[in-house]
């Protein structure tokens, strides 16, 4: 199994970026896939989630509203739609699928 995410970086309070987690090595179309952040000094938490259709997802309350997660099954792939960034939305960003993780990517919001 493995987990790549990628488009984190710099954006200031207000903006956008997307992340992306391109998997491999199972059949992703049958699992639930997740989003969690974990922030300086803090434990990681879960972000949001999707189920494997694609029909039914979850957020955290923090981010009800402002964040969209999706997947294409035909490319393996998981998103997080990120609008309206805060400061305290800095964190990095995992990937995960059932015991599994990605490296993480770096989220900063600067005020």
């Amino acid at each position: 199994v493995q987990l790549v995410e990628s488009g984190g970086g710099l954006v200031q309070s207000g903006g956008s970026l997307r992340l992306s987690c391109a998997a491999s090595g199972f059949t992703f179309s049958s699992y639930v896939m997740s989003w969690y952040r974990q922030a300086p000094g803090k434990q990681r938490e879960l972000v949001a989630r999707i189920s494997d259709p694609g029909g039914t997802t979850y957020y955290a309350n923090s981010v009800q509203g402002r964040f969209t997660i999706s997947r294409d099954n035909g490319k393996n792939t998981v998103y997080l739609q990120m609008n309206s960034l805060k400061p305290e939305d800095t964190a990095v960003y995992y990937c995960y699928n059932t015991g599994y993780w990605g490296q993480g990517t770096q989220v900063t919001v600067s005020s």
